[in-house]
């Protein structure tokens, strides 16, 4: 796994905001009563109200989990816990926090082979990635569960299921917030930063305004702290982090419209597509690009196509005169009006043909919905992704019109990066 793509890192990169799309559109959230100002506490929740690793070796599974071998992970733990207190029902004294969880969930995991089909296929491939994953952990902590039939009033392959062990996996993904411990006495190794927070679950995702949020180690209390002022009877939303459209599916299941982070990456396989399958020097363009960490996060966005997507087509479109030159193009210089062209008309190239494959999507999905009644919440939501992508792409197409437009009747005025897209970026992420 790359370094910043777990669970860990995307945790710890969560924050809170206001003023955008909501979590799903759920149309329910947390309203401020009074006017907040920057810096103030919103929601301060006592350790005793978080549900972590402690809570579930102090619970009846506690004396469980320090006699198994090998130790269950954390992650495991409270998965474990999650459908113990669930099966539970009016014993649990976390039933009231249980009650409002979602009864299912829309993550790429939990949706049909079908449907998964219908996504993006860099998304397809992690979504099948995740959903191995998963179904390994299950199929590997089958023993674990079977060892806690005392505790159970009904068959424990029966309480512990592949749907209900989903169900608690997918709360703890979606819903964690990161809280730094060190390992914990009967647990592997593995880290131990993911706490639920009741509450917490009540704010939508919005990536408009940044919030503090944090565990105060004087207090003892799960802090929540505006970054900038919310008027009075204005929702609190919180914000997983300036993920794309893609990332926010594949981790959470939801598709906001308008995300301005969203983008469309190009793979390395479309990067080339339209380059000349005659050019000698193509391996050695790559592996540049590969050294110098420009062979991923290329994307066309919004604003256009990436500054960064634009630098990797020009370099891969220089000619055999031209590549002694190639430390230039990545510094942003300009080498010659025909390199400038040609990197332009592929990256429109790639542009189109990313913008016909969402079209076909889109009709495939439409033609599945008035044959598939069962799937229709989940194929709108392949829909609402790729109707997303299919607007970046025909904004990005206008841009790059403009851009060979401007390269045709002026040149020479396209002498630095910003001229030639937009201005670098982190890119997709999912």
């Amino acid at each position: 796994m790359k370094k910043g793509r777990g669970r860990t890192s995307r945790i710890r990169r969560r924050k809170l905001c206001t003023n955008f799309q909501s979590r799903g559109d759920t149309g329910r959230g947390l309203m401020s009563r009074t006017s907040l100002q920057e810096g103030q506490v919103i929601i301060s929740l006592p350790e005793s109200c978080l549900l972590t690793t402690d809570t579930v070796i102090r619970s009846h599974l506690g004396a469980y989990i320090a006699k198994w071998q090998p130790l269950p992970s954390p992650l495991l733990a409270l998965c474990t816990f999650l459908v113990a207190e669930k099966h539970a029902g009016d014993r649990s004294p976390w039933k009231p926090y249980l009650e409002v969880l979602p009864k299912a969930y829309t993550c790429p995991v939990c949706l049909e082979p079908e449907v998964v089909a219908l996504l993006p296929g860099p998304l397809e491939a992690k979504a099948r990635e995740q959903r191995t994953r998963v179904r390994e952990l299950f199929t590997s902590s089958r023993g674990f569960f079977s060892s806690l039939q005392p505790l159970l009033s009904e068959a424990a392959a029966s309480v512990f299921s592949y749907r209900a062990f989903l169900w608690a996996w997918c709360t703890v993904n979606t819903r964690a917030v990161y809280m730094e411990r060190g390992r914990r006495q009967g647990l592997s190794a593995e880290p131990d930063t993911c706490a639920l927070a009741p509450y917490l679950d009540l704010l939508n995702h919005s990536p408009a305004v940044q919030v503090k949020a944090a565990f105060n180690e004087e207090t003892r209390c799960y802090e929540i702290r505006t970054g900038s002022g919310c008027r009075r009877h204005e929702e609190v939303f919180i914000c997983y982090g300036p993920h794309d459209s893609r990332r926010l599916l594949l981790e959470y299941g939801f598709v906001p419209r308008g995300n301005p982070h969203a983008c469309v990456p190009v793979s390395q396989d479309v990067l080339v597509k339209y380059l000349p399958s005659t050019d000698k020097q193509m391996n050695r363009k790559i592996s540049i690009l590969k050294d110098h960490d420009f062979i991923e996060n290329l994307t066309f966005g919004w604003d256009g196509p990436s500054w960064r997507l634009l630098t990797a087509l020009k370099l891969l479109c220089l000619e055999a005169g031209e590549f002694p030159r190639w430390k230039k193009v990545l510094l942003g210089e300009r080498i010659s009006e025909t390199n400038e062209k040609m990197s332009l008309d592929i990256a429109q190239k790639i542009c189109r043909y990313f913008t016909e494959e969402a079209s076909a999507m889109l009709q495939k999905v439409s033609h599945m919905k008035d044959k598939e009644m069962a799937l229709i919440h989940q194929l709108t939501l392949v829909e609402t992704l790729w109707t997303e992508e299919l607007k970046i792409l025909r904004a990005s197409a206008e841009t790059l019109s403009g851009l060979q437009a401007a390269v045709r009747d002026s040149p020479t005025c396209l002498r630095s990066p910003p001229l030639l897209g937009v201005a670098p970026s982190a890119g997709c992420d999912a």
